[in-house]
């Protein structure tokens, strides 16, 4: 097996940023895990010992032979890059050849490997310069086993200076997970002073993993799909969404960006990320987001930073569009993905509640019998607040304010249009925050006399209630353009409680399934219930044998 790792020229040494990449726990295991997946590594073991400062991390990759060990630790030496053009074109996880020579400096170093192919292993053993001083045949499985002993042992301030153990261990469990959810086909193992400690199984996918990360969150809570670039080859986005009608969290910790398979801090692009969800969440809750964009290498410059998680990407602009673009996409109600659509915990909820009480106590009116389309459709209202809609998997409960208020909003924020009113609107002693705020939202108002005030224009969708003075009242307790675009939104939507016909029901289903956000209203309360065919088949026991059904 030929020799791969070499040191790197003097030019391209200063062409790459300096810094030591090892200050934690954390990122021993993060430079260790990505040079086991480098190697093509599917099964990845990490063993922690935290009071022994020890950490070994073994992997089933392609191993290296001795010429490659005993260059291994030797500062600036990898076999990911060869010259500086190689800096534009990198798809490697490491390629300073930084990491092992850096460990070397910091503990003791010892790594055993056997090659793909080789008859026998290797077992080497470095100084703090990165020289080998010890070498000896070792019987072992192909791939490589990293020991690093005593860390920090020559740097005490290092240790006192670092987080508690237990936020260490915290930060080792997040890096995993992190690195995880970009090369999902590979099962990480992870122990703690030789106990278990937790497992990443392979998935197919990114989103496949989120349940086994986050357990209240279920595969049916997710939707994710693959975006191919128009007319860039080689360029794709990949995304996993929480639908916010069911799925979301109290912090944004969970609003993750990868590039090219390592996970990147971007504060332009996890924005572009919330702003997608705006006015789909309840107030203070954020969004489950996995982004993971590939791109092609010259794209990207990967030297800002030691880590590696901060990057120069090029065309910023147009990466932002098209993320905007691909959640609003997956956020949509289609053909394609109404079946996917299952709100499977409350349809569970609703049919024990059914079952318990032994009938169900509903009355379709006006239904007309016609072939079952992939759209939904409007056959009942129930109490004149819910809309009952067929589609080919089943039925929906749709609630007509807030599906109303979803249109209205998006109606709003595409064509906020304010109109002169012929008798002006009179409102009785406002503070001078109130009049402010709607100067803010450019309400045309002045002095009508004592304490009151005269708003001369309005929203459009305002003119035609009753109850317009109330509406910019509310309007002037305060917020931004958007704010008072819900709230106009909320007063005009059709109110619970109003009978509606079939054909008026119909028309707001196909309005409501054609905005961008249709899974919530601008509150963040979800807007539909789904009772799916096959769990009513299994309350009404449809699938028993005939015969059998009627006690034969």
């Amino acid at each position: 097996m030929v020799s791969t790792i070499q040191s790197l020229p003097t030019d391209v040494v200063y062409l790459i940023t300096a810094g030591e990449v090892i200050d934690s726990f954390m990122a021993v295991v993060r430079e260790l895990v990505e040079n086991s997946l480098d190697a093509g590594a599917t099964r990845i073991v990490v063993s922690l010992w935290p009071q022994q400062w020890r950490i070994r991390v073994a992997d089933n990759g392609c191993g290296m032979n001795l010429d490659d060990l005993q260059q291994a630790a030797t500062a600036h030496s990898t076999s990911k890059i060869h010259s500086s053009a190689d800096l534009w074109k990198i798809n490697s996880l490491g390629f300073r050849g930084e990491a092992l020579h850096s460990l070397t400096t910091l503990a003791d170093l010892e790594v055993l490997s056997r090659p793909l192919g080789g008859n026998e292993g290797q077992r080497v053993i470095y100084n703090h310069e990165g020289e080998v001083t010890q070498v000896e045949i070792k019987a072992i499985a192909p791939g490589t086993v990293v020991t690093v002993n005593n860390l920090f042992a020559n740097c005490a301030s290092r240790r006192q200076g670092l987080p508690t153990i237990n936020q260490q261990l915290k930060a080792v469990q997040g890096i995993i997970q992190q690195i995880a959810l970009c090369h999902p086909h590979v099962n990480y193992q992870v122990w703690q002073n030789d106990k278990e400690w937790f497992t990443i199984c392979p998935a197919q996918s990114g989103g496949k993993l989120i349940p086994q990360m986050l357990p209240q969150v279920r595969q049916g809570d997710l939707h994710e799909v693959n975006f191919k670039i128009p007319n860039l080859e080689n360029s794709s986005l990949y995304l996993v969404i929480g639908l916010p009608d069911r799925c979301h969290r109290h912090r944004s910790d969970w609003v993750k960006v990868a590039i090219n398979g390592r996970m990147i801090k971007s504060p332009e692009l996890e924005q572009t990320i919330l702003s997608a969800f705006h006015k789909t969440l309840p107030r203070d809750r954020y969004p489950v987001c996995f982004l993971h964009l590939t791109i092609s290498p010259e794209q990207i410059n990967w030297n800002r930073n030691p880590t590696k998680t901060e990057i120069y990407l090029h065309e910023l602009t147009f990466w932002q569009e098209q993320i905007t673009e691909a959640i609003n996409q997956s956020l949509r109600i289609s053909e394609t993905n109404i079946k996917e659509s299952v709100q499977t915990t409350r349809v569970s909820n609703l049919l024990k509640v059914a079952e318990a009480k032994g009938e169900y106590n509903f009355n379709s009116q006006n239904s007309q019998n016609s072939e079952t389309q992939n759209y939904l459709k409007a056959v009942a209202q129930v109490s004149n607040t819910y809309i009952v809609a067929e589609h080919s998997g089943g039925m929906w409960l749709v609630e007509q304010h807030i599906a109303h208020e979803r249109i209205l909003y998006e109606q709003l924020c595409d064509h906020w249009q304010l109109i002169p009113v012929e008798t002006p609107i009179i409102l009785y002693q406002l503070s001078p925050a109130q009049v402010s705020q709607l100067e803010r939202i450019n309400l045309d108002i002045e002095p009508f006399g004592d304490k009151l005030w005269a708003v001369r224009n309005i929203p459009a969708m305002l003119k035609q209630r009753e109850d317009a003075a109330d509406a910019i009242l509310e309007l002037s307790w305060g917020g931004d353009l958007q704010t008072a675009q819900v709230a106009v939104a909320c007063r005009s939507a059709i109110r619970n409680g109003t009978k509606m016909s079939l054909p008026e029901m119909q028309t707001l289903l196909d309005n409501w399934q054609r905005t961008r956000n249709p899974r919530t209203c601008p509150h963040g309360r979800p807007i539909y219930l789904s009772l799916e065919e096959p769990a009513l088949a299994r309350f009404f026991r449809r699938n028993w044998v005939i015969g059998k059904s009627h006690g034969i």
